[in-house]
């Protein structure tokens, strides 16, 4: 009996992520691809999710599912996990491709994967280069664009897209003619830990190849994602390709996933941000001080902020909250601000053997002799950025020196005028 491998694929940009999905199921025999479409999610009454499940030759069967809570997204989670299950149980799939509709987010549909017991080998996001920028500077509301996962869904199209590409591993790459070197600069920039694969082909052996993989064996290694964990992975047909490896993408779809490093790499509090780099006329600029933020002075720059880059993230703290950590997460010239929780520094000494390794492991490289952990840690990437304009805008938004000596239940008493962003 084959042991099912499941491998999600999922993104905004639509060709990429279909020409990625149609390479796998060509070179990997005993493939299928499971979709569900969510275009009539939002239509009132007549609202469902049309599944697919197809194979290299074409459609092998097709149904629907009603909403559930009026949420097509949880529907999708509903269906999704049995539909896997009976392949599984028939032993006659290799690797099922769970190819996301255009809107859904990689990380819901991982987590709810693993937790089921099913074995989940890769997380994927597909990307033309060409199309990164316009994603990124497009702050239109998701159902504007007819992308909406549910009537409720406020996501726009530069967050959504955002998230699909910093979340996955493993990134799929079309072969677009015309993506330039400052787009794959940026795509580099944003997220420098993901294994790069092209769609077609595979390293410079491989290219314009496209061998099977056959049986049950190791497989010639491949680069893993950071945080990934090891599997077993099908092998090249010896017979066939004798000294070749495998397609780097195919090779990358049985690498194994770690859903738990997946989130932390993520988290605020922990992510693996970018670093400085600056090519091909696309820059990051990692911002990193100990002193507080003034709230106002930090309130009256956040559009001058927001559209300075393309993409911008990480974590931050204001005078007057000082035991909270804040997460900045801005795409498409809009900004999300939220609290994450407390600062390491913030709790008793007992409660740190609650706080998992990797949180603590962050909290190290930053920590302060006195203001421990809580810290400004901030990046900005983005063709064309305004490095030296961007900081000074960033430094004057601090405490002054006269307002840090002040002291704490000075910080404490001034306005908090981001309460706004906060609900509180």
């Amino acid at each position: 009996m084959t042991q099912l491998s499941v491998a999600i694929v999922g993104g905004l940009h639509a060709d990429a992520r279909r020409a990625a999905v149609e390479a796998l199921l060509a070179g990997v025999p005993g493939s299928v691809a499971l979709h569900h479409d969510l275009t009539t999610a939002i239509d009132g009454p007549d609202a469902k999710v049309v599944r697919t499940v197809r194979d290299a030759a074409g459609l092998i069967s097709s149904g629907e599912t009603p909403l559930v809570n009026d949420c097509a997204c949880c529907a999708l989670r509903e269906d999704l996990v049995p539909e896997l299950e009976r392949l599984a149980d028939a032993g006659l799939t290799r690797l099922a491709v769970v190819e996301l509709w255009d809107s859904v987010e990689p990380k819901a549909m991982a987590e709810v994967v693993a937790a089921s017991g099913l074995r989940l080998t890769s997380v994927i996001t597909a990307v033309d280069p060409a199309l990164l920028l316009p994603s990124l500077a497009n702050g239109d509301d998701l159902a504007e664009r007819g992308l909406a996962a549910a009537t409720t869904d406020q996501r726009t199209v530069a967050d959504t897209f955002a998230r699909q590409l910093e979340y996955a591993p493993v990134l799929a790459v079309l072969d677009s003619a015309e993506a330039d070197d400052e787009d794959r600069a940026l795509l580099a920039q944003l997220h420098p830990t993901a294994q790069r694969v092209p769609i077609e082909g595979g390293d410079s052996e491989s290219r314009g190849r496209t061998p099977a993989f056959r049986g049950a064996g190791p497989c010639p290694p491949a680069a893993p994602p950071r945080g990934a964990t090891s599997h077993n992975e099908p092998a090249l047909d010896d017979a066939q390709q004798p000294q070749r490896r495998p397609p780097a993408l195919l090779a990358a779809a049985f690498a194994g996933f770690d859903v738990e490093a997946a989130a932390a790499a993520q988290h605020p509090a922990s992510a693996l941000l970018p670093t400085d780099a600056d090519e091909c006329g696309v820059t990051t600029l990692v911002w990193h001080r100990h002193r507080p933020f003034h709230p106002e002075r930090l309130y009256a720059a956040l559009e001058d902020l927001c559209c300075a880059a393309a993409r911008s993230r990480g974590r931050f703290w204001l005078a007057e909250r000082p035991d909270t950590l804040l997460h900045w997460d801005a795409a498409g010239g809009a900004l999300c601000v939220e609290s994450v929780g407390p600062w390491l520094a913030s709790l008793p000494d007992a409660a740190w053997d609650m706080v998992p390794p990797v949180r603590r492991a962050a909290a190290a490289l930053d920590w302060h002799p006195e203001h421990g952990d809580r810290c400004q840690h901030l990046v900005f990437t983005s063709p064309g950025l305004d490095r030296d304009g961007l900081e000074q805008l960033l430094e004057s938004c601090l405490l002054t020196d006269a307002e840090y000596a002040a002291g704490r239940a000075a910080w404490e008493r001034l306005p908090r005028p981001f309460d706004t962003f906060l609900e509180v």
